[in-house]
């Protein structure tokens, strides 16, 4: 299959760094947003950032949304891709930024990071994506994780050897190292 992403050596993401808050790490990594790499929407599009998730060594794992309470992984860097719809994160934490996510965005957020969803539209929906050998990711939620235990899981967290979008030479290679 062809795919109709915009995904060239010259995609280059917005980045985003968050302090940890004392209840969520966060990571040394920024966030990398990449905005607008398709006019697709609906099953083409998630069909297309699944084939590149895949061809990047990003497994997909599932589709849905995000959940409506803060809470990070600690074991796993995560790769959200928005294919319908609209919605609103605060990424960082509970006194994090509030970033709006349309249909074509992709998030890329390194183990640690904080989100949550605000709001979002009623067809908002999005496939999302681990690096090989990360696909049992945790769940925590500030106050209810030891930030300490989740510290040292977030430290060994291996960096990807390729961009979920822009494969080896990409900017998460360049940024994460």
């Amino acid at each position: 299959m062809t795919s109709r992403l915009e995904t060239g050596p010259s995609v280059e993401p917005e980045t985003h760094i968050f302090d940890d808050d004392g209840r969520t790490p966060n990571s040394r990594h920024p966030v990398l947003l990449y905005r607008g790499l398709t006019n697709e929407t609906g099953e083409a599009a998630a069909a297309d950032f699944e084939a590149c998730f895949a061809a990047n060594r990003w497994p997909p794992q599932w589709r849905g949304g995000v959940f409506a309470y803060h809470h990070f992984h600690s074991n796993a860097h995560e790769a959200l891709a928005i294919y319908a719809g609209e919605a609103e994160l605060v990424l960082g934490g509970e006194s994090g930024q509030p970033i709006r996510l349309a249909a074509g965005d992709v998030v890329i957020l390194p183990a640690g990071t904080g989100h949550c969803r605000v709001e979002a539209s009623e067809d908002f929906a999005l496939t999302a994506a681990y690096p090989d050998g990360h696909g049992d990711w945790d769940l925590c939620r500030p106050g209810e994780t030891s930030p300490e235990r989740a510290r040292e899981r977030i430290a060994a967290v291996p960096i990807p050897p390729q961009d979920p979008i822009t494969g080896a030479d990409g900017a998460l290679v360049r940024l994460w190292r």
